[in-house]
């Protein structure tokens, strides 16, 4: 960047000198001009004969050597040097608008930790983070990155949490709290219990999300890289023809006055504005998401975002706090209250749903895993397991019809989420759960329906429960008692009902929410509470959970897609303009040089717009 830069301002400075030089001075005047045009242009020149000899003719490169020789041929010095000069300020300033569309996204790069303190019996020692395993006691010092994800065992503190989530207010963390990798420890020290491997955490997660954006382009990129491969060279093949036909069928007509318009049109003909500024927007795009604590894994899922048409919600985690707390055990004849929820404790104690955690939490005592055995989880019905030679069996109804012999419907208590335990083929009871909806889901459905967007619930959970939340919401329609499966054929009822331009998101938490994320248009996970598979199915990342950013996401692509198309609509309305008023000999070649490169400015500024779209959301 810098030696390009003073090569420009050196490069102007003798361009400027040529121009001020009196006419008569015509050898001194061109020596200048020569000089000029030398020390701005001679990296594209060269740039342009390495691609002849690769068969790479029709690039930027090539053109504007082309133009500015060819004027410089024909006694057009300015407009030669201008040419070179005025495409390598763009090249600069694309090379700057660029750098600082990635670094709004890339200052995610600057969570990725460098050495981790490991706790090991002959003290403290810096070891690589590849190098630590689950179960390893890591330091974290005040002003540190957490390096890694996991639980904090000693210490208490505060933590920036702004590069995951984009919120500014510090969390506050004790012992037993949960941390993830990436946030800054502000004040206390803290040793901290690890829970995955480099690979697995959060950090990680992210870093490849950012890295890998790219790589998956919108319909829109798609459709102008392939129009300018065809655009370039029929322009090209017209300035031929316009330089050779008309004087060649015409008499009267000068060649050297011809040969000034095909020149015009091959600095048109390069397609930078385009093919910059676009992915320059939907790179803006991300990156102002990502402010904003939302993850975005490619262009074309920012562009699917802006039609949506349905948003289909899961409610334990997404819409409801994912908390959950035991009110009440009820046990059945026979059966011990404290027995039964030990029972579903140990049953649940290797999953990570919000449930089992409350479970666990609940029960509060030391868990022997020696004590469980063949645990196996069942999708959408709960876990089975053997505790200490039991076979106990925790979930909803469904999984009590297929573990008990009775028959007979299970009671329903009250209103609430319930974990109905079997032992031994048994129906033991119930345990009484409570969740709680989150603070800003009612605004979110609500921002959601202004933006006229459809909204719908799934859930598990009983009828009575799914309607009472969604009332309260103000959700257009839920669905209850489902199924893993029975989600997936909603979402494609769903599907086939939505317009044609429509689009539907679905967001969700859970494992069980990986097949669903996977088949809508757009698949949005609750990142900081979700789980992995959610996250690796979905196609957006909510890194703070919270709903409202659903809406707020609904803005930032519809905002960066009218950047989009406004920056497609000038280039190629000014371009257009150019190539008419050049066949007839209404412009010069200064004409031209905004065509190219005054556009491709404009536009690139235009497009870094997007970067702000987040805040401007807020």
């Amino acid at each position: 960047m810098k030696k390009r830069l003073i090569r420009i301002i050196i490069g102007a400075i003798f361009f400027l000198v040529a121009i001020l030089i009196p006419e008569e001075y015509e050898a001194l005047n061109l020596s200048i001009f020569i000089a000029a045009y030398v020390v701005i242009g001679y990296k594209v020149v060269w740039k342009a004969v390495r691609g002849i000899l690769r068969g790479q003719m029709l690039d930027e490169n090539f053109l504007m050597s082309i133009a500015s020789i060819g004027a410089f041929f024909i006694g057009e010095y300015p407009e030669a040097v201008a040419v070179m000069l005025f495409y390598q300020i763009g090249e600069f300033f694309e090379d700057y608008a660029v750098g600082k569309s990635r670094k709004s996204i890339t200052q995610l790069m600057d969570i990725k930790p460098d050495t981790v303190n490991l706790k090991t019996a002959d003290g403290i020692k810096e070891v690589d983070p590849g190098e630590v395993k689950p179960g390893d006691f890591i330091l974290v010092r005040p002003g540190e990155k957490v390096p890694l994800d996991g639980i904090v065992r000693e210490g208490k503190s505060s933590l920036n949490t702004a590069a995951l989530t984009g919120e500014s207010l510090p969390k506050d963390v004790c012992e037993g709290d949960e941390i993830l990798s990436g946030c800054v420890n502000m004040r206390g020290v803290l040793s901290v219990e690890v829970t995955k491997i480099f690979e697995e955490s959060t950090v990680s997660r992210i870093l490849d999300l950012v890295e890998n954006a790219a790589n998956k382009k919108s319909k829109t990129e798609s459709f102008i890289s392939r129009f300018a491969a065809v655009y370039t060279p029929l322009v090209v093949g017209a300035a031929v023809l316009l330089a050779v036909l008309p004087p060649l069928f015409i008499d009267g007509l000068v060649w050297s006055e011809w040969i000034k318009r095909p020149l015009n049109f091959l600095v048109v003909s390069c397609p930078c504005a385009l093919v910059i500024s676009v992915p320059l927007s939907f790179f803006g795009g991300i990156g102002g998401a990502s402010k904003t604590g939302v993850l975005v894994k490619g262009s074309n899922y920012l562009e699917a975002m802006s039609r949506a048409e349905y948003v289909v919600m899961d409610k334990t985690g997404t819409l409801t706090e994912g908390r959950f707390s035991v009110e009440e055990v009820v046990a059945e004849e026979g059966f011990c209250k404290e027995q039964l929820l030990e029972y579903a404790a140990m049953a649940e104690n290797y999953s990570n749903h919000p449930i089992s955690q409350s479970l666990k939490n609940a029960y509060g005592r030391k868990i022997e895993q020696s004590a469980i055995r063949e645990v196996s989880e069942i999708a959408g019905k709960g876990v089975v397991a053997t505790v200490m030679g039991h076979r106990i069996a925790a979930g909803n109804a469904k999984l009590m019809a297929d573990e008990t012999s009775s028959g007979e419907p299970f009671k329903e208590y009250k209103s609430g989420t319930h974990v109905m335990i079997a032992v031994d083929g048994a129906y033991g009871g119930c345990i009484l759960l409570s969740d709680k909806i989150k603070e800003d889901s009612a605004a979110a459905v609500s921002s959601l329906k202004e933006a006229g967007v459809k909204t719908v619930m799934l859930t598990g959970d009983s009828k009575e429960i799914g309607e009472n939340v969604a009332a309260k919401l103000g959700i257009d329609k839920v669905y209850t008692e489902l199924m893993p499966a029975d989600k997936v054929d909603i979402v494609e009822r769903l599907i086939e009902k939505k317009s044609s331009k429509g689009k539907l998101v679905f967001v969700g938490d859970g494992i069980n929410d990986a097949p669903v994320l996977a088949r809508a248009d757009v698949g949005v996970a609750m990142g900081a509470l979700g789980s992995d598979a959610a996250i690796e199915a979905a196609d957006m990342v909510i890194m703070n959970d919270r709903p409202s950013k659903l809406a707020q996401m609904i803005g930032i692509s519809k905002k960066t897609m009218i950047i989009v198309k406004e920056n497609i609509i000038f280039a190629l309305g000014v371009k257009a303009a150019v190539l008419i008023l050049s066949v007839f000999g209404l412009v010069g070649m200064w004409a031209a040089v905004f065509a190219d490169v005054g556009v491709s400015m404009i536009a690139i500024v235009n497009a870094l717009r997007c970067l702000n779209i987040g805040k401007d959301l807020s």
